[in-house]
């Protein structure tokens, strides 16, 4: 008998809140089973709504948390802090310490990706790089490179969940009253992904990538999710 995709993957998410939130709800309608560690009380106690998912009240760069939360079953450990240096030690204990078959991590400054990867994390996520290569490949983006400085590191990418209460559901792109710098660059709805233009409707559900200033990205989450 074949065994189902949650037999054999079991991904641990580490860190992060919104960015968690949503890759976490895409893995486990896929059948993964998911277990995430969050060090903020009250990111856990939300997160914990999740059905379905195990959440882990506690800091990720610490053996005892990792070993609390299964990090020697585990096939993938992604660690999605804001801190690339936590980053690192969660993905080098979860492959050194646990045995944890791949790793990934997330990187706000490009200069360490290299590095990263000579430490023997399997595929590193710079935040920079990922935005650049959307500006390159989008030419409606273009206006933003003009507008933020990419080289600067003060761009962010936040995935935002809309849930059916959040101001942005059943909205249109234009109608969102979002900061100047500010650009929902793509919009994840199911299996499929889009590019969105002015007049798409956003709808309870949706994953929207947003891209911004870290200035703003506060601002932002408040005004597509209403918290």
């Amino acid at each position: 008998m074949r065994s189902s995709v949650s037999d054999k993957n079991r991904i641990l998410l580490a860190g992060g809140f919104h960015k968690v939130k949503s890759l976490a709800l895409s893995l486990i309608r896929k059948g993964y089973k998911v277990t995430v560690i969050n060090k903020n009380y009250a990111d856990c106690h939300s997160l914990a709504e999740i059905q379905a998912m195990e959440v882990i009240y506690g800091d990720a760069s610490k053996p005892y948390v990792l070993e609390e939360a299964g990090a020697d079953r585990m096939d993938i450990a992604i660690a999605l802090t804001q801190n690339d240096e936590d980053n690192l030690v969660i993905c080098e204990l979860c492959k050194k310490r646990f045995g944890t078959a791949k790793t990934v991590a997330l990187v706000n400054d490009p200069k360490k990706t290299e590095f990263f990867y000579s430490m023997g994390i399997d595929s590193v996520v710079c935040a920079i790089n990922v935005v650049a290569g959307i500006i390159e490949q989008q030419a409606f983006m273009d206006e933003m490179a003009t507008r933020i400085p990419l080289g600067s590191g003060r761009v962010g990418i936040t995935e935002v969940f809309i849930s059916p209460t959040a101001p942005a559901a059943e909205k249109r792109i234009w109608e969102l009253d979002l900061p100047r710098d500010a650009i929902i660059g793509c919009i994840l709805r199911g299996e499929e992904s889009m590019i969105p233009r002015g007049d798409n409707r956003i709808f309870p559900g949706d994953t929207l990538v947003v891209i911004s200033t870290s200035e703003q990205e506060k601002e932002v989450i408040r005004k597509l999710t209403g918290r």
